[in-house]
């Protein structure tokens, strides 16, 4: 098995793309239970009304549904459900390592700075600002990421995450919500693929096991 080379920078996709620093962030919130909001005049409080809007059980924790109906694309459409998914699995993780399917508001500010870096990031490879984007912009960002790939690869990519259809049915191109979900994907196969191409050559020699683990495990 193999692909073409790549030279992708060693980074964690947890982490702002490619091209964009993140400040850490100090807050001072309860870890546990319902947070407290921010203190008055803190940059933070809009986004605590933000997600006490969304937290419509009030229970201090937003689920994949609660977090869908907050986020939208350029186009008014909702994000599509498995990105939110990917997300919150991501931060739920990442922060308080308790995986319970939600997130709380600490979390929430994290995520939410996430999604606006990824924003500045579309917005940079969007060049025709249609709010979507193309073949043509998703093979630049990609290289521009140190991905290395085929335009068969990268039609590919496009029809499979087009969200209005597939192939000739399709637009031809992904919206921000999907965009983040393909890039993320390539860089988690790609992590995955560097565990077994030991010597760097982009080829490797994988027992049908292994390769179903690996499959399974992204899918995880």
């Amino acid at each position: 098995m193999s692909y073409n080379q790549y030279n992708s920078p060693q980074q964690n996709y947890q982490q702002p793309p490619p091209g964009y620093q993140q400040q850490q962030q100090q807050h001072g919130y309860v870890n546990e239970g319902q947070a407290p909001p921010p203190p008055g005049g803190n940059p933070s409080q809009q986004l605590w009304g933000w997600f006490k809007a969304v937290d419509t059980d009030n229970s201090g924790q937003l689920t994949v549904d609660e977090l869908q109906r907050a986020l939208i694309n350029g186009d008014w459409s909702p994000f599509n459900i498995e990105t939110v998914r990917l997300m919150v699995a991501m931060f739920d993780k990442e922060l308080l390592t308790d995986q319970t399917g939600t997130i709380n508001f600490q979390e929430f500010s994290g995520l939410w700075k996430y999604i606006e870096d990824w924003k500045r990031c579309f917005q940079q490879f969007d060049a025709d600002a249609s709010g979507s984007i193309d073949r043509n912009e998703m093979g630049n960002a990609l290289r521009t990421f140190g991905y290395n790939l085929s335009d068969k690869f990268i039609n590919l990519l496009i029809n499979k995450f087009d969200k209005y259809g597939h192939w000739a049915a399709g637009k031809g191109d992904v919206t921000f919500d999907n965009f983040v979900q393909a890039c993320v994907t390539v860089k988690t196969l790609t992590d995955s693929f560097r565990q077994y191409d030991t010597d760097g050559d982009g080829w490797i020699q994988i027992k049908y096991e292994d390769f179903l683990e690996l499959v399974v495990r992204q899918r995880a």
